[in-house]
């Protein structure tokens, strides 16, 4: 099952923040390529450094939100980035949707710091922030439409489906990797559910404040 787009008919405005996010990821990653594990150790969270000197290493965690460990883990990024990232722009406003970005990443990157505060392991990616886009969209789009592609054919999902799989994955996964990703590296799982949570959080209040604006 794999999500290849969405329903963008009631989009009002140019995702640019999306469209500026993404080439962002890839110029960055393309920097790595480049320079090397040494930028990539100096760039990424690393919980027992920051913890040690947060006030040096306080920008790896916004920096570490731009760098990825592969071209799979670049490119399933910014394919959910690109399907689901452009409808909460659209209804949150540019500078609202970057901000919302920028604190799931940060949410992420605290979960992840608190399950191993003592790791040495470089944290780096997207995917945090990205998951607090899908939380976002389940509120803000709880009858939303992906089209997915399965078997050799494309059909229509509801958003909440292939999102539910997603974060139940991620709970199941992460729930199993607290003790063993801290210490030997892997998928940050629980980087993913703190992003979500986050998402979910703030998009259900940005809701709520909305509709009271609106009715009053």
């Amino acid at each position: 099952m794999f999500p290849i787009g969405d329903d963008d008919s009631a989009r009002r405005t140019v995702p640019v923040v999306t469209y500026a996010l993404i080439l962002l990821n890839v110029l960055v990653f393309l920097l790595e390529l480049t320079a090397g594990d040494q930028f990539i150790m100096e760039w990424s969270v690393v919980p027992r450094r920051l913890l040690s000197n947060p006030a040096s290493d306080f920008p790896t965690l916004f920096t570490a939100m731009f760098m990825h460990a592969g071209w799979l883990h670049l490119l399933g990024n910014m394919l959910y980035l690109w399907i689901f990232g452009d409808n909460i722009e659209d209804a949150l406003g540019h500078v609202k949707y970057l901000v919302f970005y920028l604190i799931c990443g940060l949410a992420a990157d605290a979960a992840q710091i608190l399950v191993g505060p003592n790791s040495n392991i470089p944290n780096l990616g997207a995917s945090g922030a990205i998951a607090g886009v899908l939380g976002a969209y389940l509120v803000m789009f709880p009858r939303g439409q992906v089209r997915v592609l399965m078997g050799q054919g494309v059909i229509p999902m509801p958003a909440l489906v292939v999102i539910g799989l997603w974060i139940v994955l991620q709970l199941v996964s992460g729930i199993g990797s607290i003790t063993t990703t801290a210490e030997t590296g892997g998928v940050a799982y629980m980087a993913h559910i703190g992003g979500f949570i986050a998402g979910l959080v703030m998009a259900f209040v940005l809701k709520n404040t909305r509709s009271t604006q609106v009715t009053t």
